[in-house]
């Protein structure tokens, strides 16, 4: 990647667009310079997809729990990983080091889903216990982690010289 492939991928961390459109306007690059960009991004596999975010409050999906899942098993960390990916309502599981095992974050409607996600944690043979904690209020979620840095260390952090 060059300056002119990062300053795109904040632009669009940034705008939450991937409109050439609008990260012209931001980037001053010229628009058919963004298309083969972009392109070429999306075949190096470091752009993934075209996502329309949703708001997981106004959809009815609020509530956020992080847990710590502490488990005990035979085989591999990622198929017990996988198996806590699998419950429903689990977005996003990190294998971890220290006392804990894996940290899971969910995205629920209410008392009942916690409920029902505890139950169906403590179903899985692999897991001990787990350790729950509800989100109060969500001071900072980027949609992308290229939002939380400025494009000088951006830059400076992931242009091939």
């Amino acid at each position: 990647m060059d300056e002119r492939d990062v300053t795109i991928l904040k632009a669009i961390a940034d705008l939450e667009t991937g409109s050439p459109e609008r990260l012209h306007e931001e980037t001053g690059i010229p628009v058919s310079t963004i298309h083969y960009r972009l392109n070429n991004l999306r075949d190096e596999g470091v752009v993934e997809n075209d996502l329309y975010d949703v708001d997981l409050e106004a959809v009815g999906l609020g509530v956020t729990v992080v847990l710590e899942v502490l488990t005990d098993y035979s085989g591999t960390h990622h198929d017990v990983g996988e198996k806590l990916a699998d419950v429903e309502g689990v977005t996003q599981v990190y294998f971890t080091m220290g006392e804990t095992d894996f940290m899971v974050i969910a995205h629920l409607s209410g008392r009942e889903m916690v409920e029902r996600l505890i139950t169906d944690f403590e179903r899985l043979d692999e897991v001990d216990r787990t350790n729950s904690t509800f989100v109060v209020s969500t001071v900072a979620d980027a949609n992308s982690a290229l939002q939380s840095y400025s494009l000088e260390t951006l830059v400076d952090e992931l242009v091939n010289e």
